[in-house]
């Protein structure tokens, strides 16, 4: 199942993506009211676990039965992120062996962890604002894990049994504020620095996430082309590694890390840093496209 978020003059509201269109929770349960408690936002679906997924598995089929004008075109429809409130945002450094050889960094013994927070979330199709203090922005496709259950000292074995699903994210990177010191944080949580969506994907559509094809482009031009079996810290490892020092809730993200083909691994003479008008876009397989345009601040 394919969930996204709307945004309506009422503010955010949960969408399902079907093969006849998008589908308005909302604007559905008006017409068609439900016989359980069918979630009403993705904060509602994550907190209710199974049951809700459950719950609305079944609504929607029961909707989708009939022959209704509720699904729309997802074309002109205004999107927020597909995940609106992550209580936490876990991101992966070096995470595969290419990206590290291109940074010229040491491959990590461990997974190398550091954190966004809530005012770098976006959404696909919003626009990314450059920050004037930076001239060095960077893109980064990533497989986003998404926490559907409390997890705490989990083994690598079941680890994915606490996996709600996955959705594309672009873990941009101002690299002159990045490495002012020795901690990234100044320059990968600068305001919509984190775009999520546009569909957060649950993970028995997924399947093996070990698997995916995972592509960047900055104006259709293709700049990473990889695949998500050539990480070194698998979706399993980082949710159990992650659950041994701190406990993991529902709607928590972690960002798996990028494969080669940033800007920062050209030779310094080749880097052309992202500018005001630059559509950047990520794709993995499964998961649809995530685009945002660039503005300069």
């Amino acid at each position: 199942m394919k969930l996204l978020t709307l945004r309506t003059q009422r503010g955010l509201e949960l969408g399902i993506k079907t093969d006849r269109g998008v589908l308005n929770l909302r604007r559905a349960l008006s017409r068609f009211p439900a016989q359980s408690n069918v979630p009403l936002s993705i904060e509602q679906v994550l907190a209710g676990g199974d049951e809700a997924l459950r719950d609305l598995r079944e609504y929607v089929a029961r909707v989708q039965a009939g022959t209704s004008d509720l699904f729309v075109p997802e074309a002109g429809l205004e999107l927020g992120p597909c995940v609106p409130n992550p209580g936490k945002i876990i991101c992966v450094g070096l995470n595969y062996r290419k990206h590290a050889e291109e940074a010229e960094m040491e491959i990590p013994a461990y997974p190398i962890l550091f954190s966004k927070f809530a005012n770098a979330v976006s959404a696909a199709g919003e626009e990314t604002g450059l920050p004037a203090a930076s001239s060095q922005v960077d893109y980064e496709a990533e497989l986003v894990i998404v926490i559907g259950k409390n997890a705490k000292k989990v083994n690598k074995e079941s680890a994915l049994d606490y996996v709600f699903g996955y959705c594309n994210g672009n873990d941009l990177s101002a690299r002159d504020l990045q490495f002012r010191s020795s901690q990234w944080l100044l320059g990968k949580t600068c305001d919509g620095f984190c775009p999520l969506g546009p569909y957060l994907v649950t993970s028995d559509e997924v399947g093996d996430p070990g698997n995916l094809a995972i592509r960047s482009f900055v104006n259709g031009e293709v700049r990473q082309d990889s695949n998500t079996s050539y990480m070194i810290f698998d979706c399993a490892e980082l949710v159990s590694y992650v659950s041994q020092h701190m406990s993991l809730e529902p709607g928590d993200i972690i960002m798996s890390g990028t494969p080669e083909g940033v800007i920062l691994g050209y030779p310094e003479e080749k880097r052309v840093w992202l500018k005001d008008g630059d559509e950047v876009t990520v794709e993995i397989e499964k998961l649809g496209r995530l685009s945002n345009r660039m503005k300069q601040l």
